[in-house]
């Protein structure tokens, strides 16, 4: 019985962060919306990850996806 508890909640934990890359694409598209200084290079390559992690996204490569968003966090300083 345990371990059937510990599988549950290891999947529901696994489909819970696979759901979280909206809310970092929504917390990114926030950020946008401020007209953040950025430089092109840098405007350029937030708008890149944060592409690249929708389509990530919706190819169910949702590590990969939550990789890209982060990175782009991290340029805008969120």
């Amino acid at each position: 019985m345990r371990k059937l508890v510990l599988i549950l909640g290891l999947s529901l934990a696994g489909a819970a962060w696979a759901h979280n890359c909206p809310n970092e694409m929504k917390a990114i598209d926030a950020k946008l919306q401020t007209h953040p200084e950025l430089s092109k290079a840098d405007a350029d390559k937030v708008a890149k990850l944060r592409a690249d992690g929708e389509r990530l996204h919706k190819a169910g490569k949702h590590d990969e996806s939550m990789a890209a968003l982060g990175e782009a966090k991290k340029l805008l300083g969120i």
